[in-house]
């Protein structure tokens, strides 16, 4: 199960010029088996926000309760912007590198890797090294890599902003299918509005800095297919909902690091 409750988060980073409140009173409930996705202007703290579901960082206020309780260890996995793969390891080596880290050798454990390999397509690049893999496989290693540890929720900072925008909307699609065929609960973070619809069951819109939630919207795409979701009749509609919510000047570029629209598409 992986219901994530996010309950009174504040946070102030602090230094030798003063205190910077980052974070005021974010409340949050994602529910199990969702992928939900965080928007918000440049700067407003989304990735702290982030950090703090993955534990790397303790708020200042509130807590992060996953199914009513504090997540155990391993029970929140967390994709990083880049694949962060090394090069110097083999796939199986680095889809295996969490279970040497928590020292879980398991027989279990390995089989359940050979399991996702195989499932999605790399197991006969087991023995590749990531520089012999497309940008796109690279991505499915870093996610199976997180999956191996068996968390109820994976966190995603921005996961495809390193990738150019076809092989972008392929990944997408591909992390997305996988996520939602292991039932797992998502969290999204990005900067891109049309990734966000195509993506999640509902978005969270994050005013400027100090952050709290300005809305939650419900996206009620019916494909399947994320790509097919940006067809949909009601795509247009939630894309300047989104854009209106976030109140953002033009220059600011909220639709990923290839885009270069200025408006939101025309109905």
């Amino acid at each position: 199960m992986g219901s994530l409750s996010l309950v009174g988060i504040s946070h102030t980073y602090h230094s030798k010029r003063g205190e910077t409140l980052a974070l005021s009173d974010i409340n949050l409930m994602v529910n199990d088996g969702e992928f939900f996705g965080i928007v918000g202007p440049s700067g407003s703290g989304k990735t702290t926000l982030l950090s703090i579901m993955a534990g790397v960082l303790t708020p200042s206020r509130g807590e992060v309760l996953l199914e009513g309780k504090a997540p155990s260890k391993g029970s929140v996995g967390y994709m990083l912007q880049r694949d962060q793969l090394f090069e110097w390891r083999t796939i199986m080596r680095n889809v295996t590198l969490g279970l040497e880290l928590m020292h879980n050798r398991t027989q279990e454990a390995y089989g359940y890797a050979d399991e996702l390999l195989r499932k999605y397509g790399l197991w006969e690049f087991r023995n590749r090294f990531p520089h012999e893999l497309s940008g796109g496989m690279r991505q499915r290693a870093a996610l199976i890599r997180t999956m191996v540890l068996r968390p109820s929720v994976i966190l995603l900072d921005e996961p495809f902003s390193a990738l150019d925008f076809q092989t972008r909307l392929s990944v997408a699609e591909d992390v997305h299918a996988i996520i939602k065929n292991e039932g797992l609960t998502a969290v999204l973070v990005t900067h891109d509005i049309s990734e966000a619809i195509s993506l999640c069951d509902r978005v969270a819109v994050l005013t400027r800095r100090p952050a709290t939630v300005k809305t939650v919207m419900d996206i009620p795409l019916t494909s399947p297919n994320t790509l097919d979701r940006r067809e949909e009749a009601g795509y247009a509609q939630l894309f300047k909902r989104i854009w209106k919510e976030l109140d953002v000047h033009e220059e600011e570029n909220l639709f990923g690091g290839t885009s270069s629209v200025s408006q939101p598409p025309q109905s």
